[in-house]
């Protein structure tokens, strides 16, 4: 009785060595292996040569770190901002039954299917201000002679606009699965009292969806904190530093610098920002005391 109770309860820790031996030797071991590296001098050859904290005082009394944190935490809020009302609201009109949804659906989430790099060519080709889109129409939107990527502001929102094209679908996704879960019982009792449809996405939907926008949220965080290739592709951090962010002033010291100390000391900071900024999130919202929003039903 007591193995059958045992087997009916909560699996055996052995079932999940697996995966805690993979998450240590991939995550763990190398976050582990940086950490140390951030307390020393090393330009990725020979033996690293212990610095103390000297890194890390560097690193605290930089200018351009701040700089870098400053555009970090400027990416983060404008990706939330563009994305998440976007996602929503495109979820929440996936989850219905128009008339051509599906085809529609299917061709606005190919974006999601290309890598990064491959869209941060594509849309730089399309922003040349010799060849591209906007040689003829740069004028129109602001920008002398096209030069969208030549101008911080234009670069800037430049990165954020694909980020948003990329990843708008994956977040869509997210919120039609949830807006498909919120039972129809509930629009159709709002039906009976007399609410229309601007009333039942403000009094169902976003609240039925509230476990989602956070999940969203979280997970929106950490992709723009760790948001890298397209800014390498796009523009190199640039102009000047404008779009230097902090992932990509990490490859800058570590892989163009050969100062791989310092560069790890960079990347500690950003897995520390990242964690931060998500746990924030998440005690925030009251997201981990959360129950089912089908609670009783």
């Amino acid at each position: 009785m007591a193995g059958t109770a045992h087997a009916a309860g909560r699996p055996r820790l052995v079932w999940a060595l697996p995966g805690l031996l993979f998450f240590g030797l991939f995550a763990v071991a190398p976050m582990a292996l940086v950490a140390g590296l951030s307390f020393t001098d090393w330009e990725g050859l020979g033996s690293p040569t212990w610095s103390g904290g000297d890194n890390w005082s560097r690193l605290w009394h930089s200018g351009t770190m701040r700089q870098a944190v400053g555009l970090s935490l400027l990416l983060t809020a404008l990706t939330w901002l563009v994305q998440t009302p976007a996602a929503l609201l495109l979820g929440v009109w996936a989850a219905g039954r128009q008339r051509n949804r599906a085809l529609l659906s299917a061709v606005f989430f190919l974006p999601l299917l290309a890598s990064s790099v491959a869209l941060a060519l594509l849309w730089k080709s399309l922003l040349d201000p010799n060849f591209g889109m906007l040689a003829d129409l740069g004028d129109w939107l602001g920008f002398e002679s096209g030069e969208v990527l030549g101008t911080g502001r234009g670069a800037f929102g430049a990165v954020v606009f694909v980020a948003a094209w990329q990843f708008i679908p994956f977040h869509t996704l997210l919120y039609q699965a949830g807006a498909r879960q919120i039972p129809r019982s509930l629009y159709d009792a709002a039906a009976i009292d007399g609410a229309g449809r601007v009333r039942q996405f403000f009094s169902i939907t976003l609240p039925q969806l509230r476990n989602t926008v956070v999940t969203s949220t979280v997970l929106m965080v950490v992709g723009a904190l760790t948001f890298f290739d397209t800014v390498l592709i796009l523009t190199q951090g640039g102009p000047g530093t404008d779009t230097t962010i902090l992932p990509y002033l990490m490859y800058e010291t570590g892989f163009q610098s050969y100062e791989m100390g310092y560069g790890s000391a960079i990347a500690v900071s950003l897995v520390l920002a990242a964690t931060a900024v998500s746990v924030l999130v998440v005690r925030l919202t009251g997201f981990s005391s959360m129950r089912s929003t089908r609670e009783g039903m």
